[in-house]
């Protein structure tokens, strides 16, 4: 098989769109569809639309699928108009989505027969670092199929290491980066919400305790914008943390293993959720612990 040279892509989504863009300016021909019709216009002209997810996908060298969850990946592959159709033998799917170790490895199963070009890639990193090329992804796959899509993951992320053989492995990975991610968001707004409650200066605490070793990527970057009370705008949806805590708590039950504080987080992000608060920024944790959106 010759090196990836065109790209099919589904999904261009708050991560999707820029990581697209971030393909396109790599050099790789890159042809998109979404359901939305913005979306789509919002990666022209630099990114090919497609009029359909089939239409994206056939004869590309690679098929990039970049949706929120298990269900659509599965109706993006085999639901109606689905793209396995018309894929070749040849052809890799790279799986970018969180969508847990159980959906990758019952999409492996349905797809063998169709291709076994299989690469298990979901990010990490937000919607800045996704534009910049500058992700963490957590690649797992048949080797022969990691490198041959290596140019594709290093446009698309500045740490892209092979975590496993087996696609799925990748899905692992994530599931404790969102663990760990989920409950940093949760305490940091539990933290910011004592402090107000106390009568303290929020802002001053998040500059403060933000230089030392209570610091984490999380505190920084979702602290800033629960003390601003920039929660409107969705760099990353309260939603997002409900599905991948969903999926970090069944995880955890498959292998019988404690995980009482994502357990604990879970339950913030559904309440959120039951408030209406799911397309919000996920920095809105800290109005809901202080009772704001009660």
């Amino acid at each position: 098989m010759m090196g990836i040279k065109t790209i099919g892509w589904v999904g261009l989504g708050a991560m999707g769109a820029p990581m697209a863009l971030a393909a396109a300016e790599a050099g790789f021909d890159v042809t998109a569809f979404d359901l939305s019709a913005d979306q789509m216009a919002s990666v022209a002209p630099a990114v090919a639309g497609a009029a359909s997810a089939r239409e994206a996908a056939q004869g590309k060298d690679l098929v990039g699928i970049m949706v929120a969850t298990g269900p659509q990946l599965d109706a993006v592959l085999f639901g109606e108009g689905g793209i396995a159709e018309v894929l070749s033998p040849d052809t890799v799917v790279m799986v970018m989505a969180t969508v847990g170790p159980d959906a990758i490895e019952k999409t492996k199963e349905r797809l063998d027969h169709v291709t076994t070009h299989l690469v298990d890639a979901p990010v990490s990193g937000g919607v800045l670092r996704a534009r910049k090329g500058d992700l963490l992804m957590m690649v797992s796959g048949a080797p022969e199929d990691t490198d041959l899509a290596r140019p594709v993951l290093d446009a698309l992320a500045s740490s892209a290491p092979v975590v496993g053989d087996v696609p799925g492995d990748g899905q692992r990975f994530k599931v404790v980066n969102q663990l760990l991610c989920g409950v940093h968001i949760a305490v940091a707004g539990e933290a910011l919400a004592l402090a107000d409650s106390m009568g303290l200066d929020v802002n001053q605490v998040y500059e403060v305790l933000g230089a030392g070793a209570a610091a984490s990527f999380m505190f920084g970057d979702r602290g800033r914008r629960m003390v601003d009370g920039d929660h409107d705008e969705a760099r990353s949806a309260l939603d997002i943390f409900v599905k991948d805590m969903g999926i970090v708590t069944q995880t955890a039950r498959g292998v019988t293993q404690e995980a009482p504080l994502a357990a604990a987080a879970e339950q913030i992000y559904l309440r959120g959720r039951r408030q209406g608060l799911g397309r919000k920024d996920d920095s809105v944790v800290f109005r809901l612990l202080l009772g704001d959106m009660d």
